[in-house]
């Protein structure tokens, strides 16, 4: 009896071990496709290059046109630059600038915009001593014209300034190689890029400028665009190049995209280009001077 009672202890001892084996083997199948999945994922998140410690960078938001301003500086000489600041914004940006010891010493536009009016203009009011730069093809007014490869200095930092037109014909890309980032202002927008019906756009132009000077560079540099819609702050070249609806397409289904858009009229562009083209002076209130 003694012995039927061991042989039944034994059998159910073995049946439920031969569960539990199951159910492990199940567990570490999904730690280890869980583990693999964090692996490939990672492997396609590429390290994003370290800013170097007297590197100073803050991205500012217009909610009114959707713009991203950029406020850069070389924390030891205290010199600062703003890249595509908005006219609403300046004083806001200029209070910043106070506030944190800064002294302003260029103000970049990335292109003659005609979705806002830039802050150029006002900033240079605001922060005596302050100068205006935009590319030479712009065909707008500003205290300094920039050809491609030219560089903009501001303490011991250099932007590198490249011609990327297309979206029109004076857009130009700045580029931080030492802290691996561009902006790209609306050549290059998060998953898609800037227009290219009005403003002397040429859609085949800016597809060669972007691939050409944008997307050639390191995968793991971050781009900062003038505009984003949707709540998207960056991207990087990886990104674009794999994911970019429009751009990863050949140059002749692309011209044929951007020539099929049939976007609106801009709202905003018979009242901005004049302003822009005068850096921004041109429509500053007189309460506002």
């Amino acid at each position: 009896m003694n012995g039927v009672i061991a042989r039944r202890c034994l059998t159910t001892l073995v049946s439920r071990s031969a569960i539990l084996s199951k159910e492990r083997q199940a567990i570490f199948r999904n730690l280890n496709q869980k583990r693999l999945c964090t692996y490939f994922c990672a492997k396609n998140m590429l390290d994003r290059v370290q800013y170097s410690n007297d590197f100073y960078f803050r991205q500012l938001f217009d909610e009114k046109s959707w713009t991203y301003s950029y406020l850069l500086a070389d924390k030891n000489s205290k010199e600062a630059v703003i890249i595509d600041p908005v006219l609403e914004q300046a004083p806001r940006d200029a209070k910043i600038v106070e506030e944190l010891g800064l002294k302003l010493k260029w103000t970049l536009n990335t292109h003659c915009h005609a979705d806002h009016i830039t802050g150029s203009g006002w900033l240079k009011k605001l922060l005596p001593g302050t100068l205006s730069v935009i590319g030479k093809n712009s065909g707008a007014n500003a205290d300094r014209f920039l050809s491609e490869n030219e560089e903009v200095e501001f303490g011991r930092h250099k932007i590198l300034a490249v011609e990327t037109p297309g979206h029109t014909n004076g857009c130009m890309t700045f580029i931080i190689h030492e802290q691996g980032i561009a902006f790209t202002g609306d050549a290059l927008l998060i998953r898609g890029c800037g227009r290219t019906d009005f403003q002397e756009g040429d859609p085949k132009l800016l597809y060669e400028n972007v691939h050409g000077k944008i997307l050639s560079l390191p995968d793991n540099f971050t781009l900062y665009p003038a505009h984003d819609y949707k709540g998207r702050m960056e991207t990087t070249v990886a990104e674009e190049k794999k994911y970019n609806p429009r751009l990863t397409k050949t140059v002749t289904e692309f011209v044929d995209i951007m020539n099929n858009l049939n976007l609106p009229y801009p709202s905003q562009i018979d009242k901005a280009l004049p302003a822009n083209r005068e850096c921004g002076v041109f429509d500053i209130p007189d309460q506002q001077q």
